[in-house]
């Protein structure tokens, strides 16, 4: 097999189910975590309630709920500065994060991506929540954690890269 579709083996080499399961391990949580990022963000881009600075449903609104909730209230100054653009800047890294995740292009940088808007959301939108088991940012922050360490090591586009540019040396 080659390097984008499950390892390089040699030819009559067998492997374990165990080793194959270790292989395989991380693409149900690639797929999870890029669909669910790509969603976001076409959810939150074509929301014009969600991309405004007030009314019910919007970002601005939304900001201003959990402001005096949030674990670092400065960020969500920060982000109250431009609502519009700080939604526009969250779905948008929703989506390419999402797309890089699904595709394995720049995985680690994707998965980084998608660990830091989980790390922002959790300490503004969702710090409050009580216990913290039922705020859903926290989970996304670790669920991101093992492919920023590992990446995509299968059915990706950094390992068919990486396996064209072994070959070609």
């Amino acid at each position: 097999m080659n390097g984008y579709g499950g390892g390089s083996y040699g030819l009559g080499e067998r492997r374990t189910l165990k080793e194959q399961a270790g292989t395989y391990a991380l693409l149900p949580l690639r797929i999870f975590l890029g669909v669910t990022f790509v969603y976001a963000g076409l959810d939150k881009l074509t929301d014009s309630a969600f991309l405004s600075a007030t009314g019910t449903g919007s970002i601005g609104e939304m900001m201003r709920g959990v402001r005096d909730s949030s674990a670092i209230p400065a960020l969500v100054d920060l982000a109250l500065k431009s609502p519009e653009g700080f939604g526009y800047a969250i779905a948008t890294g929703e989506l390419l994060v999402g797309l890089g995740t699904l595709v394995g292009l720049w995985a680690r940088l994707a998965a980084l991506g998608g660990a830091l808007i989980s790390l922002s959301l959790w300490l503004t939108v969702s710090w409050q929540a009580t216990p913290y088991y039922y705020g859903n940012d926290l989970p996304y922050l670790m669920a991101w954690l093992p492919l920023v360490l590992a990446g995509a090591a299968v059915f990706s586009a950094d390992a068919f890269l990486a396996s064209r540019r072994r070959r070609s040396m």
